[in-house]
């Protein structure tokens, strides 16, 4: 888990310094300029992170899965080797779907005040823009939004599907509790960024406000990797102490 929660906060890291210097920007001069290499720079590193975090959020329940309902072959099945090609496997297929996403978004031409009412540069904003044909480019997003987000979603719901099964057999109430502590950090995570990701990319844009798809990016974009250390952090009994010690001693 720790070796996944490493690859997760660098695919927060490459969210966070992608889209928040910008955003700061924006905030701080009431608006900015971005030439058109660099917004599509910015899509590509956005697409990627987030793509990249679909397959490791899906890896990691995977990972719980095994943990929970399999824990004496665990150690076997999750090997080092196993837990590097999942890895490898979801940054290959992160970086060729954002890739293929930008390819097409350079193809085409913008006109008009090219003013993009968002704070950094996502699909729907840049398809408003253009002057041509984005019925390719729509068609692309649709089909490549069934690997990125709904098949690793349904992963997420199968294994934790299995793993309450698996926890309501336990007899003691203490070992339940204590077994679903272990991947309920995962599951605030993977409750929030599909939440906010569902509602921006699966819910017609068309009934959304502009306030409300600013505030749904916010959330998967700046809160979501700013919560993740903290969700995560609260888990490990050294940190939970060194928290206790902190508070104690103030009261004091």
């Amino acid at each position: 888990m720790y070796f996944f929660l490493s690859q997760l906060s660098i695919s927060d890291i490459i969210l966070s310094t992608d889209i928040s210097p910008n955003m700061l920007n924006i905030v701080l001069h009431e608006g900015t300029s971005i030439s058109l290499s660099g917004c599509m720079t910015q899509y590509f590193f956005f697409g990627f992170s987030e793509v990249s975090e679909c397959f490791l959020l899906m890896v990691m329940s995977y990972d719980r899965y095994l943990a929970i309902c399999s824990p004496l072959h665990y150690a076997s099945i999750m090997s080092p080797t196993l837990c590097i090609n999942l890895v490898l496997v979801s940054w290959l297929f992160s970086f060729s779907i954002a890739l293929i996403l930008t390819l097409s978004m350079c193809q085409l031409q913008f006109c008009g005040s090219n003013t993009i009412n968002h704070f950094f540069c996502d699909f729907y904003p840049l398809v408003e823009l253009s002057c041509s044909d984005v019925s390719i480019i729509q068609i692309e997003s649709t089909v490549l939004s069934i690997p990125v987000l709904v098949v690793p979603f349904l992963v997420i719901v199968v294994s934790y599907t299995c793993i309450v099964l698996a926890i309501l057999k336990i007899s003691s109430l203490s070992r339940r509790v204590k077994t679903f502590s272990t991947c309920s950090s995962h599951l605030t995570v993977v409750t929030i960024f599909y939440g906010t990701l569902i509602t921006m990319y699966m819910i017609p844009n068309e009934g959304q406000s502009q306030m409300i798809t600013k505030i749904l990016a916010l959330l998967y974009t700046v809160f979501t990797p700013f919560l993740n250390p903290f969700i995560y952090s609260l888990r490990n009994k050294d940190i939970k102490e060194a928290l206790r010690n902190v508070l104690y001693n103030k009261k004091v």
